[in-house]
Order: C-alpha cells, then structure tokens, then sequence
C-alpha cells in the first residue's frame, strides 16, 4: 500500500503513519518527493488496511501498488531515482558513460586505458577482476589482485569503479575495492547474491539475465531494494533469441518500458548487446535516443589481444567518435553527456 501524505504533513503526523504501519506488522518506508511524501507499506497484503491508515491525520489518500514489485515501482515513487558514486551519477539530465576493458590484464593497462577514458568524457570505469567465463579453461580475472589495479586507475583518475561481484561470499572484498556492485547476467537470480549486494550499502548495477522478462528483472531489483539499498541500476544488455547476426538482441524497447514501470535509471549496454565492436556506436545513439540514462561499453587499446570479448570492444579512438556522435543525440533529447 502507499499512505500518500498532504503536502503540509508534519513531521509528527508522519512519524504516527509510520509507527501506525508498523504497528500492524507491515514495514514503513518514507519517500519525501519534491511536493509531497508518502509512506509505503510493504508486507503481506490484508483485508482492511485502507480503512486502519486512511483515517489518520495528514493522510490524503491510501492506494494498493498493484505491481509485485513494491519498491522498484514507479507506483510507490514518481520522481525518478539518481544514482551517485564518486565521478558517477545515472538518472539525472546527464548521462552516465562507463567505459574500459572486458578484463583488468594488467595495471599499466588499466591506468592507462582510464587517464583516456577520463579525457574522452567517461564518468565510470569498468573492469572484471572476477570474470564468469563459459569455458572453464577461459581467463577468470587476477581477482584480488584486480582490484587493486582497478583501485589504482581510480587514484589516477578519480573515475568511480564498476565492476562485478559474483559469490555473496566475494561482495566484502569487491566492496571493500569497488564503488559500485555489478550482479551480471547470469548471476540476476542469484537470490543470496542480490541480497548481499543490498545489505552492503553500495550502489548496485543489475544485468538483465538473457532470457529473463521484465517481471522478473524488476523483481530481482526487487531484491536489492528490500534490503533498504534504494541505489539500484537496472542495465538491459541483450537477450537470447533466435536470430544469429548478432551475440544476443537488444530490445531497446526496454527502456521506456521500465522508464513507465520503474523509478530506478535504465543503462543500456551495447557491446553485449550486440556482440560485434561496428555496431555499438550505432546503438549506443539509438540507446539515447530511446531515452537511456547511460551506456557501458568495452574500450580496450588492443582488441584484437583483448583477454576477453575482443570482439565486442572497440578502441578508444573509436570510443571518442562515438562519444562525439552521442552528444549530438543527447542534445536533440534535451540531455548532455
């Protein structure tokens, strides 16, 4: 339920909602929006609640959130979400662009790749120092060590780090190194892992598994919320279809899809999506274009001996053309970049 407060609600009056919540075995959460507050009551749904809040003081209105995803509704909270971590901020009027390799290979390369990204307008870098890998004799990432030489470009740089997490047994030390938890797409339902990376407080970066629904992607949002971490971006990185041209296929459609359900910022990432380095400057505008609140795209300096998914990332020459042609379209749709 949503307990919708009048605009002059006192502080008192809003504090009895919520203990009055409480009260009755549900779990307030308080949202102060620009005009007005209101008080979501999360828990299992009964017969007469509306009638138990409606009646106290302040209250406007009680409404029932009809989606199965409470907090990641746009039902529970209009005004949109803006994450924030260090030189990176997702959901604004700005858009948020999080750059660099599939694999941290090295130090020198990752300070080096992030001082360029940094110059061409980058506002995150990305890195994997643990890489889910299909093969099991594929590269798995310098782990710990990665992340050192991830936290390094970042005192180079003062670029925010995004990188993934892969076990709930691994989130303490990502945390410890990393400024914002990526959950990649095969790890979407990993229901424990969702959960760590919401009680670990830090912003959280959600791949869309590749054949999950939109139901079912809010609701493993739905997971990180609940534990009280509000810092939730929701990536759509392509899904599994039938067609071959491609790696996977990216339904940008999914972007003002979730922009009309959810509050959480939407970022689109093209090199997944596509699979194939010549066509992610393409995407990436129409990802603008489709209203996205920001890109992630591999950029290497050497694709061709990339230690992963070369094929996907393109160079940094090629990421400052992009960025170039991207701005263009962010202005037409009263953004910037």
């Amino acid at each position: 339920m949503i307990v919708v407060m009048k605009p002059d609600a006192t502080e008192a009056q809003i504090s009895h909602v919520r203990e009055h919540i409480a009260s009755l075995g549900l779990q307030p959460q308080v949202i102060v929006g620009e005009h007005q507050t209101v008080i979501a009551a999360i828990g299992q749904e009964r017969p007469g609640l509306v009638e138990a809040l409606e009646p106290a003081e302040g209250v406007v209105k009680v409404l029932p959130i009809m989606a199965p995803y409470k907090r990641a509704s746009s039902e529970l909270k209009t005004e949109r979400t803006v994450v924030r971590a260090r030189s990176l901020e997702v959901g604004g009027k700005r858009i948020g662009v999080i750059a660099g390799p599939c694999s941290v290979e090295s130090e020198e390369q990752i300070v080096s790749i992030a001082r360029k990204l940094k110059q061409l307008g980058a506002t995150g870098l990305r890195g994997g120092a643990y890489k889910p890998r299909t093969s099991p004799y594929s590269f798995q990432g310098h782990k710990v060590d990665g992340l050192k030489m991830l936290a390094t470009a970042r005192d180079e740089t003062g670029l925010a780090i995004v990188t993934e997490v892969m076990a709930p047994e691994h989130v303490p030390v990502v945390a410890e190194y990393a400024d914002v938890l990526q959950i990649g797409a095969r790890n979407m339902q990993n229901y424990q892992l969702l959960q760590a990376v919401g009680d670990s407080g830090k912003p959280a970066f959600l791949k869309r598994g590749m054949s999950a629904t939109m139901e079912e992607f809010l609701l493993a949002a739905e997971y990180i919320l609940d534990r009280g971490n509000e810092n939730v971006m929701l990536c759509e990185r392509g899904i599994r279809a039938f067609e071959d041209h491609t790696r996977f296929t990216l339904p940008l459609a999914s972007v003002p899809y979730l922009q009309s359900k959810t509050h959480l910022p939407v970022v689109v990432d093209p090199s997944h999506g596509t699979g194939k380095a010549a066509l992610v400057p393409a995407m990436a505008r129409a990802a603008i274009a489709a209203g996205a609140d920001g890109l992630m795209v591999e950029v290497h300096d050497d694709p061709e001996h990339a230690m992963s998914d070369g094929a996907q990332t393109i160079t940094p020459d090629a990421f400052a053309r992009m960025m170039a042609e991207c701005r263009r379209v962010a202005e037409a749709v009263d953004r910037s970049l």
